[in-house]
């Protein structure tokens, strides 16, 4: 199977600098692959820390980042994960995570996790058509 991996401005520096063994993002078969996201800000590339709903707001953000520059949108996500390490914060993830879609929701699962190697309470990963 052919498959490429964009190229994610600022973000891809983020994921070299820790030497993560990842991709954002695979293209392959008509869809795009999204890895976990955590809470980062597409403009610095810093770990947004804030309440769950910050975090939550910056892992769509970058979530949409890393689709637009994959040849996709939000509005073209299949299937999304959220993995979460409070199922308490479900009802205000939710609040957050329904802004940003205005013509109905994809597929969706949510993950209760016990915690990450870094300060941060959520990643969402997603499954979108390419355009």
């Amino acid at each position: 199977m052919c498959h490429e991996h964009p190229a994610i401005p600022v973000l891809d520096g983020v994921i070299n600098k820790l030497a993560l063994p990842l991709s954002l993002a695979t293209k392959a078969a008509g869809l795009v692959f999204v890895s976990g996201l955590p809470p980062l800000d597409v403009a610095t590339g810093d770990l947004i820390t804030g309440t769950i709903e910050e975090q939550t707001s910056a892992c769509m953000r970058a979530l949409s980042h890393v689709l637009h520059h994959s040849g996709s949108s939000l509005e073209r996500a299949t299937m999304l994960r959220i993995y979460a390490t409070n199922t308490g914060h479900y009802e205000r993830i939710n609040r957050v995570y329904q802004t940003f879609f205005q013509s109905g929701f994809p597929s969706r699962t949510f993950v209760p996790v016990a915690s990450w190697p870094m300060p941060f309470d959520l990643e969402i990963e997603c499954i979108a058509t390419s355009i």
